[in-house]
């Protein structure tokens, strides 16, 4: 221990003696806190022998653990250095205590995750919160607030700080390509450095079905795309636990009766129009028998429907402790059902297809509900599709959570208007996946060398690359979304939170930390502080240059976040704006 000190005394040395900036900026923690008090900026070492004290918990000695070794050999060098002075002559920071006033109040929407935390210039640093959850956001806060090496720690500081919204979460689509578990766990890790608390799974869709279920092993056997892309039981519970020991809730969705395609490969008979071309030739669009190549409808009508269904629902509920399960309900299409002969024959007989999806959602619904799951989430569809939705009295308010992804703030006013909690994934801003062109081969199209078909733009004109949903969201565009716009006040209480969705067409592992990170980072600071200085006034201009540092700190800690701007932007403050 006196070898270690003397050191510890040597470092420190050197480091005052040695160290220049050049650049300045004040300390960089994000999300934005919502209250930082730091009105004389300086710094005191952290000693070689700093520990945390935390009361016991199932969950907060590991996430205490896990920032206690991040903190000691993150030793990270800010591209801007922070303008503090070094307080040399004070000792050490040796102990930040932790108190937390109720340990018993579970992960749940709506729990409280505030926190305050106290470093003074002389003493140990303290973190107070009224939950474990709030703890965990405050120690990641504690973490940004370290940096170099020696390790400096801002001191003379105060924080309070909560969020905004209390649902702020990322939507991953493992289907369409498979994601290890280890890339879940990454994004899961990632999400919580940036108090993101809802990992919304959505596991399944007609192009695989990756989940082993136990009373329904054929489903993940002949669905998935092989026994190496598969979710067992185990793997489930290692990603949900990953979860309660960052504060991040993992929503399951299996998406249903629509884009239902990789059930038919374990049964055939309840599922319409299944491995059918998805646009049949000489057909119009409102004919198609899916929006995208994968089709397949589960059919409500056929009895096995039920049993199969409900054995799912059955599996889902004691692999996912969680309160809230996604029901999916998106994108019925008329022509997939309208295949079958026995809906034809529902139809011929007076029927209608907003009947027939109200027979599956007044079949599932009381189910799901009884599986210890409080609230049930559907997409917008369910409610706002033009031609096949279902009557507001088959979605009891207090149950039922809508989430948007079409028409931007339009569609969440109707939602809200209507009486319905919602949760905005608006693909006009949140969708990560746009920008990137169309995945559909034999097109034609692309076969222009000088200009687009007249009145149809694609490569040029403003055309969107074949992106429905195109162009790319940047950072930018992400961060200036105000998800209650249009909204009354009261209309407002009712948007619990919103989701970044990357569906994954065009990604796979090689490409995720990219596409999450750091336009994810914008939402999540917008959703936990908001996109506003004091004033009122966007903070976009002055949010630039802490996304770039706060980028570097992911790819330092081992995520793979893209650019921002250039490093020279980074050195030369203010001189890549658009207007200075």
């Amino acid at each position: 221990m006196k070898v270690s000190n003397s050191l510890f005394a040597l470092f420190v040395f050197l480091f005052i003696f040695q160290s220049v900036s050049t650049v300045h900026c004040q300390i960089n923690v994000w999300p934005k806190p919502r209250v930082f008090s730091w009105p004389y900026p300086q710094a005191n070492f952290v000693s070689p022998l700093f520990k945390i004290i935390s009361p016991d918990h199932k969950h907060l000695p590991v996430a205490v653990q896990r920032y206690l070794t991040l903190i000691m050999s993150e030793r990270y060098n800010p591209i801007i250095a922070p303008a503090v002075n070094i307080t040399a002559s004070s000792p050490a920071l040796e102990i930040l205590t932790i108190s937390v006033t109720d340990l018993s109040l579970p992960l749940q929407h709506g729990v409280d995750e505030s926190y305050t935390l106290t470093i003074p210039t002389i003493g140990s640093a303290n973190l107070t919160a009224p939950t474990v959850w709030g703890a965990m956001r405050g120690l990641e806060t504690f973490s940004q607030l370290v940096w170099g090496y020696p390790l400096l720690v801002g001191t003379g500081l105060y924080i309070s700080d909560w969020p905004i919204f209390g649902h702020r979460g990322v939507m991953l689509d493992t289907s369409r390509n498979y994601y290890g578990v280890d890339d879940i766990i990454r994004t899961i890790g990632a999400m919580s450095a940036n108090k993101l608390n809802v990992f919304h799974w959505h596991i399944t869709d007609s192009h695989s079905f990756p989940l082993v279920l136990p009373s329904e092993p054929e489903l993940a056997r002949k669905g998935s795309y092989g026994p190496e892309m598969q979710y067992s039981p185990a793997d489930v519970q290692k990603i949900v636990e990953i979860g309660f020991q960052h504060g991040v809730r993992v929503l399951p969705e299996i998406d249903m009766p629509g884009h239902t395609g990789s059930w038919a490969e374990a049964y055939p008979e309840i599922v319409t129009c299944a491995n059918m071309f998805w646009l049949p030739p000489g057909s119009a669009w409102e004919d198609r028998l899916a929006s995208e190549p994968g089709t397949g409808h589960l059919n409500p009508l056929h009895l096995k429907t039920d049993e199969v269904v409900h054995n799912v629902l059955k599996d889902i509920a004691p692999l996912f402790p969680e309160g809230f399960y996604h029901a999916g309900a998106d994108e019925i299409i008329s022509g997939c059902w309208k295949a079958d002969p026995m809906i034809q024959t529902f139809l011929s007989n007076g029927g209608t297809l907003s009947q027939l999806l109200e027979i599956f959602i007044n079949s599932t619904l009381p189910h799901i509900t009884s599986l210890n799951h409080t609230d049930v989430v559907y997409w917008e569809d369910v409610l706002l599709d033009p031609i096949v939705n279902v009557n507001p009295s088959f979605l009891p308010k207090e149950r039922v959570i809508l989430q948007t992804w079409n028409n931007g703030p339009n569609n969440t006013k109707l939602i809200v208007s209507a009486g319905y909690r919602a949760i905005v994934s608006s693909s006009d801003f949140y969708y990560l996946d746009c920008g990137h062109g169309d995945f559909l081969g034999n097109d034609s199209r692309y076969d222009r060398q000088n200009g687009d078909d007249p009145g149809s733009p694609l490569n040029y004109n403003g055309g969107n690359g074949g992106s429905w949903c195109g162009p790319f969201k940047t950072w930018q565009r992400i961060y200036d979304y105000d998800i209650t716009y249009g909204l009354t006040d009261d209309e407002a209480k009712l948007v619990i939170g919103g989701e970044v969705a990357l569906w994954s067409e065009q990604s796979d592992p090689t490409v995720l930390d990219s596409r999450i990170w750091p336009r994810t980072s914008a939402m999540a600071e917008t959703l936990w502080s908001g996109n506003r200085d004091e004033t009122g006034r966007k903070r976009y201009a002055e949010a630039t240059n802490r996304l770039n540092e706060w980028r570097y700190r992911m790819v330092a800690r081992g995520i793979g976040a893209e650019p921002v701007q250039p490093l020279w932007c980074m050195t030369h403050p203010g001189m890549c704006n658009l207007v200075q």
